[in-house]
């Protein structure tokens, strides 16, 4: 089995100069970074996490007000709340026994926005 350096094909012409590649090269993101990105584009690909990720940013909701909306069971919506909290997408606040969620910061907002933008681009 060849190892990851001999399966490397060499370019005879490259269309930038060395040090810009250099740079570029050194300026790339770690593992652990490009990895949580990763997580985040994953958990937005699914349709119901984007409703989600919607009906928050026009107001905060407990669980039962989603499930409502989205005509789901608040087992399944707790289900994705829950990956979307891990991943810092949503937040929540107690008030009494309930759980009101939002959306973690403007950032999440963006890029909802942006995707749709992104789609809805003729």
């Amino acid at each position: 089995m060849k190892n990851h350096n001999e399966s490397k094909e060499i370019c005879d012409v490259s269309a930038i100069d060395e040090a810009t590649l250099k740079a570029i090269k050194e300026s790339l993101y770690g593992e652990e970074t490009i990895n949580r990105l990763a997580q985040t584009f994953k958990a937005l690909a699914d349709p119901t996490r984007l409703r989600i990720i919607y009906v928050l940013s026009k107001t905060p909701l407990c669980v039962c007000d989603i499930a409502n909306l989205l005509d789901m069971t608040q087992s399944a919506i707790s289900h994705h709340l829950r990956l979307l909290r891990n991943l810092r997408l949503v937040k929540f606040r107690k008030e009494g026994k309930m759980a009101i969620y939002s959306l973690d910061d403007d950032h999440v907002l963006q890029l909802f926005k942006q995707g749709l933008d992104h789609v809805q681009h003729d």
